[in-house]
């Protein structure tokens, strides 16, 4: 297997599908015969539960791997999906963002991690905090590319600047081939003027880095986490699983472009 391409899925705001795209984008390519690893970088842990993992049960999350140096394969647990494995976070993760600091290597320790199970998979896409700390600052490093997840409503734009600008520095000063992969459009509403504005400005502004697959805005979507399952096993009819399973399509032909 060659190398996997890491992703990391960030945008400082909350509530933008960030989680959602994670846990779905990572079905649609594992159905798609890709060995995916989805690393839950969020003490919130959405992605975690979202795919079934009861975070009360786990012996070794990712923050025994950040802080303790447990080797990333000791966190890896499967899930109900073939070929889609996570390594979850529990809320010990909270206090990380001040136990790294006077850690030594404190940026790389995601990096090192990955670098070490890297061979085992396809691609990797790493579930980031809704902040611009160290967290995601280790996400960036580890990273080939980011995805940022926009959604389609007011101040959509706002505050993307400092994600922005925060990705330029981490490829200037650690990690020189990070680049923003894609930007992808979530909770989409086609009947709503307000949608298709703020997908115009985004088309504008980033150009062919957005993914022309749009994910609609959808209570079918909203619904699957509690059922621990991805949209795909949970309802793949329903106009969610079609959306991603375009954008994992997308994914893929865009990586073998």
């Amino acid at each position: 297997m060659s190398d996997p391409i890491v992703v990391a899925l960030a945008n400082q705001k909350g509530g933008v599908g960030k989680s959602t795209t994670a846990i779905n984008l990572a079905a649609s390519l594992a159905f798609q015969d890709q060995r995916v690893l989805l690393i839950d970088l969020d003490p919130q842990g959405n992605a975690s539960s979202g795919l079934g993992i009861d975070r009360a049960s786990i012996d070794i999350s990712i923050y025994d791997v950040l802080l303790k140096e447990s080797p990333l394969e000791d966190a890896v647990e499967p899930t109900s999906v073939l070929n889609l494995f996570v390594v979850p976070a529990t809320i010990d993760l909270a206090g990380a963002e001040i136990e790294l600091v006077s850690m030594f290597s404190r940026e790389t320790r995601l990096k090192s991690a990955i670098e070490e199970v890297a061979s085992d998979y396809d691609v990797v896409l790493i579930d980031c905090p809704p902040s611009l700390g160290l967290l995601t600052v280790n996400a960036l490093t580890a990273a080939d590319e980011v995805m940022i997840p926009i959604q389609c409503e007011y101040y959509a734009l706002e505050g993307l600047s400092q994600l922005l600008r925060n990705v330029e520095l981490v490829s200037s000063n650690l990690n020189t081939g990070l680049k923003v992969g894609g930007v992808v459009l979530t909770m989409f509403d086609g009947r709503t003027k307000l949608s298709k504005e703020v997908a115009e400005q985004v088309r504008e502004y980033f150009g062919d880095v957005a993914y022309r697959t749009v994910i609609p805005r959808s209570v079918r979507l909203s619904e699957a986490p509690s059922y621990g399952e991805p949209i795909e096993a949970f309802d793949p009819m329903s106009r969610g699983a079609i959306a991603y399973r375009h954008l994992g399509k997308e994914f893929l032909q865009r990586r073998s472009e």
